[in-house]
Parts: C-alpha cells; structure tokens; sequence
C-alpha cells in the first residue's frame, strides 16, 4: 500500500516527475535524442543543450520501489552477463535487451548516448556493454585521485573549489568536459552556448543555496519536522532537473513548506528519544523501513545524504562555469565514499543534527565503509552496519535485520539518548 506523503512539495514533484516521464517518452518515440546518464554525472551540459536525460541511479528506485528489480536482473542473467554486481547501476542495461511485461512507467526508452564516469572496472564494463549496441554511443569520464585532501571541503568547495579538488584534477575534467561538448554537437546535432550554460549554473546555485538552508532548519529543530523519507522526493526529482526554473522554486517551495511546519510545532515523530542517521544510498524497495522503529523507541531517521550533499556538494561560485562544473563532480565520489573526504564529513553532519546512532548501508566496497563506521565510533556514535544491495531484495532479510536493529537500538543506543 502506497504511503501518503506528508509534503506537499513532495506530492508536486512526483507529479512533475511522471508528466516529464510520460513526455519524454512521446519525445524519443518522435526521434528525439535520449542520454542515460549517472547520478554523478555532469548532467548541467546536457541541460544547456537541450539534450534530454534520464538519470541511471533515478531508473533503479523505481524499478525497486514498485518491487521489479529481479524481473530487470534477471533479463541479465538470461543474456549471460551477471545479477549480482552493481546492481543499481546495471538495472537499466536489462531494458537494452528486452523490456520488462508491463514495466514501471511504461518502461525506459532507448537512449542514444551514455555518460558515466569510470569508478570501477565493473561500472565501466556495465557501459561497455551499452556501447556494443546498435545505435548508442557511450562517453566515459576518468576518475582521478588526489595527493592531498582538506577535511573540511564542504568549507571550501563553494569559492575555493579549485584549492580544495586541486588544479590537475580540474586540469583533466575541464577537458573532458570541453571533448564532451563536441562529442554532443556531432552525436546530437545540438549547440553548445555558454551564455544559456552560464544561465544553467546560476539556478543550480540558486536551488542548492535553498537546499542548504532547509538542511540547516532540520539540524537544529528538535523534535524532527520530517522524516528522511519524508523529504527525499522533495529534494531529488528537482536535483535531476537542476539548471532549471522548476527545480529552483521546487527547492524553494520545500524549503518553505519546512519552515512552516518548524513554525507550526508540527513533528514527524511527536515522541522523539533517539535521533537515527542513515548513510548508504535509499533502501528504495523497504521505504517503511525509515518509520519502523518509532512507536517502540521513539527512534527517527533524521539524515541521509540526499539533502546533504544537495546543501554542501553542489554550491559552485566563479567567472568560468566550465571549471566550476568540473570542481563540481571531479570528487564528486569522494565526497561520498573516500576517506577521509568522506569520513570527516559524516561526522560532521551527525555532530550537527545531534544524532544519537547510525544505521550504516554497507555496499560491495566494504573497505570504505569501515572507515566511515570507525571515524563514527571513534566519535563515541554507535553504528549498525546493514550488509545489503538498495535494490536487491534477495541480499535482505526484512524480519531479520529490523529484529537486529531493534536490539542493536535498545543494548547501544537508547541508553545513551537524551531523556
């Protein structure tokens, strides 16, 4: 049973979503052009071109949420490549093959471009294989790595970006990005402007400055307004059509209608004991997840990186809007999963929404995450590390993991929560 969302904002944007859907699709039946791009990607280009796109990552949650992840994984499986590696990012590759019966929002068209940066030989590979077939073209950016790292980026990054990433690996980005471009015009026939890019860059600014200050009003508001699930459509449609007016005032509209409910006194959980964080990417097929552990803990999910890494990843200032694009997803990942870029950082946003525990989604790269699950502890914050795919219901024991956060709530963390 659908749950009825406690946000206006929310409700508009997954409206929007399904129109904007429902037209592209009519779009590329036409001949338009169709990019699948990463969620890391520099999806701002493709704006400024008027290239439409469909964010990877975006695909997966909605096949997961509606329950039809295995369906996609095992087309894959069927076609002799494997189901059980990087599963958020290979869900969309089953749709190259063969779609679905019946699929999510009629199903994902064909795109014609592929964009994804190269964190891995298994990522490369799932784009190689979009590469390989008839009509569609992939462009793969490098991952770089860095000699040295500020551990408070999220300082720098809006105006010292350059200090912070570092000019070699903002050297290579910009011109990737600028053979991006070209790569663009003679695929799609389009015209790159930079005055139309410029005008792009400006409003994802604008957007992420509103996102910015919604994450500050939640930190500090106690009890909680919203629950993390409460906010994520708020946040993340509008994050995948940044560059745009109606994702600026989407944010804007969230923003807004947060402050109004702080104001109103209104709580997510009227009863709240234990401030819960939740680091991993959306646990998109188990959303009641989020909301289990209220009634028996006063336990609410306060944080997760979505509207975070909106409010501190995002924000660039600067007069060359290429480089200030590139500044923007050249540690893109790191910021997320790199020690101690990332480590630092999730401390810090736990110290200032004041929570009392983390609830951990360890992925395949499980080196990362102990680092993470240290620096937290370390801190004297109590982690629960859930081993399990975000969209691969068969690496998840629903009873049995609630069954162990419970325990893990009442032996580690409910004891050291505020009264």
């Amino acid at each position: 049973m659908a749950r009825q969302k406690l946000l206006a904002s929310s409700e508009e944007a997954t409206r929007y979503q399904r129109e904007w859907f429902a037209e592209l699709r009519e779009a590329v039946a036409g001949g338009e052009p169709l990019a699948l791009v990463n969620a890391d990607a520099p999806q701002e280009i493709f704006r400024a071109m008027g290239i439409p796109y469909v964010v990877n990552q975006w695909w997966a949650s909605v096949v997961a949420a509606k329950q039809r992840t295995g369906e996609y994984l095992r087309t894959l499986r069927e076609y002799g490549y494997p189901d059980y590696s990087e599963q958020y990012s290979a869900t969309s590759l089953a749709s190259a093959f063969t779609e679905v019966a019946d699929p999510p929002w009629g199903g994902l068209p064909r795109p014609s471009i592929v964009l994804g940066e190269t964190t891995g030989d298994t990522s490369r590979k799932v784009f190689d294989i979009w590469d390989e077939q008839d009509g569609i073209a992939y462009y793969p950016l490098e991952s770089a790595a860095a000699d040295t790292v500020p551990v408070n980026w999220w300082d720098l990054m809006p105006e010292q970006w350059e200090a912070a990433v570092g000019t070699p690996r903002l050297d290579l980005m910009v011109s990737e990005l600028e053979g991006l471009v070209r790569f663009l015009e003679t695929t799609t026939g389009r015209v790159f402007r930079e005055s139309r890019f410029r005008e792009v860059m400006a409003l994802v600014n604008e957007q992420e400055e509103w996102n910015r200050r919604t994450r500050d009003l939640i930190a500090r508001t106690r009890p909680v307004p919203l629950r993390v699930d409460d906010s994520i459509s708020s946040v993340m449609i509008p994050q995948w059509h940044r560059g745009t007016v109606w994702a600026r005032d989407a944010a804007k509209r969230f923003h807004d209608e947060v402050a109004e409910r702080v104001a109103a006194g209104e709580a997510a959980c009227p009863d709240e004991r234990v401030r819960l964080m939740w680091i991993g990417r959306g646990l998109w097929y188990d959303m009641d997840f989020y909301r289990h552990f209220e009634e028996r803990h006063g336990a609410v999910f306060v944080w997760s990186m979505y509207l975070a890494i909106a409010a501190d990843g995002y924000i660039r200032y600067g007069d060359d809007p290429m480089r200030a694009l590139a500044a923007r997803f050249a540690a893109f990942s790191d910021q997320l999963y790199r020690p101690p870029w990332s480590t630092e950082w999730y401390l810090k946003e736990a110290r200032l929404h004041q929570v009392d525990g983390v609830v951990h989604l360890v992925g395949e790269d499980a080196r990362s995450g102990w680092f993470i699950t240290e620096a937290l502890e370390r801190a004297g914050i109590p982690v629960f590390e859930l081993r399990a795919d975000n969209v691969d219901q068969r690496t998840y024991d629903l009873t049995a993991v609630r069954a162990e956060i419970d325990a893990w709530l009442t032996t580690r963390v409910t004891t050291k929560a505020p009264k």
